[in-house]
């Protein structure tokens, strides 16, 4: 197994996890949130350690691709209630889209020790377009949906 980690220079990731951007488009668009780049992009990587990502939402479109290791499964919940569940896997699906405002959340399945993810972020990131959900989002959604959501609502957020 490589250890990505240091092969890739990765940081702690609030979500969870590691990450280090590696594109910022120079170019910039309009938003309603203000200009922001064309696109961005990250290594995103979840460990034994660091096993889950934690529930958010983005203003902005986000596409992942599967590079390395895996399973890893994405719970997504759209702005009608929605939930659903989408395994990356190579071999099977290696490519997920995740349109903007829809909460997303992740996790390492079926015993894998890691999962590289390479992130495109489409107006690019910017951390005012983010949000992190807290158990007040989710607490007048159906029962069975707010069980599948709570492992990805930490006691505290990670800084």
């Amino acid at each position: 197994m490589r250890d990505w980690k240091r092969q890739l220079g990765l940081e702690p990731h609030p979500e969870g996890g590691y990450f280090q951007r590696i594109y910022t488009s120079p170019r910039t668009t309009t938003t309603p949130a203000g200009p922001r780049p064309v696109a961005s992009s990250i290594h995103y990587l979840l460990t034994r350690e660091e096993p889950r990502g934690r529930l958010h939402r983005n203003r902005s479109d986000i596409l992942h691709f599967l590079i390395d290791g895996g399973p890893v499964e994405y719970v997504t919940l759209t702005p009608d209630g929605t939930l659903e569940r989408v395994t990356l896997q190579a071999g099977t699906r290696h490519f997920l889209a995740v349109p903007g405002e829809v909460w997303k959340a992740s996790q390492l399945i079926d015993g894998a020790p890691y999962a590289l993810v390479v992130e495109v972020v489409t107006p690019g990131f910017d951390y005012a377009d983010h949000r992190f959900a807290t158990p007040a989002d989710i607490a007048r959604l159906p029962a069975d949906v707010r069980e599948a959501l709570a492992p990805f609502l930490p006691v505290t957020p990670r800084q």
